[in-house]
């Protein structure tokens, strides 16, 4: 592992802020290469290889509630899971399925078979960013929690509105990283240095004890943990997040012979409708999901919201 200083990366582009940050709550992360993947964790991060991106602008937290809800009620915008699915979209779909829905955690209350997800994603009519936990609930208290329930469609309108973009896979990697090239977490190689909880992710058997030793049964608010040397919050941890790359495997686009530039991911055709998310959740667990690290991702339908999924944006120079 080594710690790459702004300094050190030499005379590519992007490496100095070109002015003020474009928007408030925004900071500089230089371009620069970096060793992007891992070889000894889930097969679709390897092979690890190396990458080079310009320099850009991030959003230091996730995309909020309180934000979200500015650019919902400004434009009176209505996400894919406030919508009930078109039956032409989905046939052979049972009709209690085909309303207004998403994805939320529910413990099981007993043991359940890590290999069916459905034992605790639950299929909750009602539920959406404005009712995270289910229908019954609110975002009382939580205007500085993550937005979560956004569908890919909704967080590229989002960037729209904004006058950002979704950051690439590479992009977000190399944010993520912090400087820190080859390093298992954001932050190095130990998930809790000192004894320190450095993310909200699970503490216990997943999925059916959470011993929230880091204060969070659920999502966190900003702040909440420290940032990286980027200055970045939350890359690791609380909420996944959508990038704009099309998913494939990383052995489908690498060359061992040079560093790829700014790569873009696959081409739409060969995802299967899916795009890359990273960064992991409070929902990964040593027992069963370690992909609270800047090397993971997973595929994600487009149309799919869940209450452990958001987005951050970005601004190129």
């Amino acid at each position: 592992m080594t710690h790459v200083d702004n300094l050190e990366i030499g005379q590519r582009p992007g490496t100095v802020p070109p002015g003020e940050p474009p928007a408030d709550g925004m900071v500089w992360v230089p371009g620069g290469e970096f060793t992007m993947g891992a070889d000894d964790h889930y097969p679709e991060e390897a092979p690890t290889h190396r990458v080079a991106v310009g320099g850009l602008w991030m959003d230091r937290f996730p995309v909020t509630n309180a934000a979200f809800t500015r650019f919902a009620d400004a434009t009176g915008y209505v996400t894919v899971a406030e919508q009930a699915p078109d039956p032409a979209d989905y046939p052979g779909a049972r009709p209690e399925l085909l309303v207004a829905a998403s994805a939320v955690f529910r413990k099981p209350r007993r043991g359940a078979d890590l290999r069916d997800i459905y034992s605790w994603w639950i299929h909750t009519p009602g539920a959406g960013w404005r009712h995270p936990r289910g229908p019954q609930s609110s975002l009382r208290g939580l205007d500085s929690h993550p937005v979560v329930h956004v569908a890919y469609p909704d967080v590229e309108a989002y960037a729209e509105w904004a006058g950002k973009a979704l950051p690439t896979e590479a992009e977000w990697e190399r944010a993520a990283r912090g400087g820190l090239d080859g390093a298992q977490f954001a932050w190095g190689d130990e998930l809790e240095p000192g004894g320190r909880h450095m993310a909200n992710v699970w503490q216990g058997e997943f999925p059916v004890e959470n011993r929230c030793l880091d204060g969070f049964e659920h999502t966190s608010p900003m702040r909440a943990f420290p940032p990286n040397a980027y200055g970045l919050f939350d890359m690791i941890g609380n909420v996944w997040e959508w990038t704009s790359d099309w998913y494939q495997d990383h052995a489908r686009i690498t060359h061992a012979c040079c560093t790829i530039d700014n790569p873009r991911g696959a081409d739409e055709s060969a995802a299967q409708g899916r795009k890359v998310m990273k960064g992991g959740s409070h929902l990964c667990a040593p027992n069963y999901c370690r992909r609270y690290r800047p090397a993971a991702r997973m595929p994600q339908a487009l149309d799919t919201s869940t209450s452990h999924l958001g987005f951050r944006c970005v601004v190129r120079a």
